[in-house]
């Protein structure tokens, strides 16, 4: 037998809160936080490709660096699924008995920490080592995305924020301990058939 703990005497109220605000919120802003919480990730994605594209323009070494970004984000996904295992903590839809937005996760689907919001601060964090610019966006976005993750009633305040360190200090970790390597990745890798990768011809 699975013992899951209860994660709702951390914040359950302030679940319970935003479910209910929801729940009386207007059909458009109901679909469009749904959307965001369910594809949203797609745009760190999008983010990723834009900071790779435009750092062949810069050089070797800024590719690297932008090649690194989503091997970055799978490592935090790794990370953050470990400690769900560890934790195990059930989704709060299921210990608080409401209805969410979102159809409540099958028990055994952890909550703790959110697996969403932990992609979107990896991705944001590890972005913005490639633009400044692009990295600022990520971030809105990701806020947008933990927000958006309670607001669907799949997880407690606590599980995004959770996620969110979790995502932030990998990437953080990473692309801080990359830095100085890319240089020497680059002048390797652009001697390889992977010289388009890196540089514009």
């Amino acid at each position: 037998m699975i013992l899951a703990r209860n994660g709702s005497a951390v914040d359950g109220s302030a679940y319970t809160d935003v479910v209910d605000l929801a729940r009386h919120a207007p059909a458009w802003l109901d679909d469009t936080v749904s959307a965001w919480s369910t594809y949203g990730l797609a745009l760190f994605a999008v983010l990723m490709g834009v900071g790779w594209w435009r750092a062949r323009r810069v050089g070797a070494t800024a590719s690297v660096t932008a090649l690194a970004v989503p091997l970055v984000v799978v490592v935090a996904y790794g990370v953050d699924a470990a400690l769900k295992l560890l934790v195990r903590e059930d989704r709060p839809c299921q210990s608080l008995h409401v209805t969410p937005l979102e159809a409540c996760p099958a028990p055994g689907d952890w909550s703790f920490p959110s697996n969403h919001a932990a992609i979107a601060a990896a991705a944001a964090v590890a972005v913005l080592f490639v633009s400044r610019r692009l990295g600022a966006v990520a971030v809105v976005a990701a806020c947008a995305m933990a927000a958006s993750r309670v607001w669907v009633g799949v997880h407690y305040p606590h599980d995004v924020l959770a996620g969110v360190v979790v995502g932030a200090l990998v990437a953080l970790l990473v692309m801080s301990a990359l830095r100085g390597r890319a240089e020497a990745a680059a002048l390797r890798l652009t001697a390889t058939r992977l010289r388009p990768l890196l540089v514009v011809s």
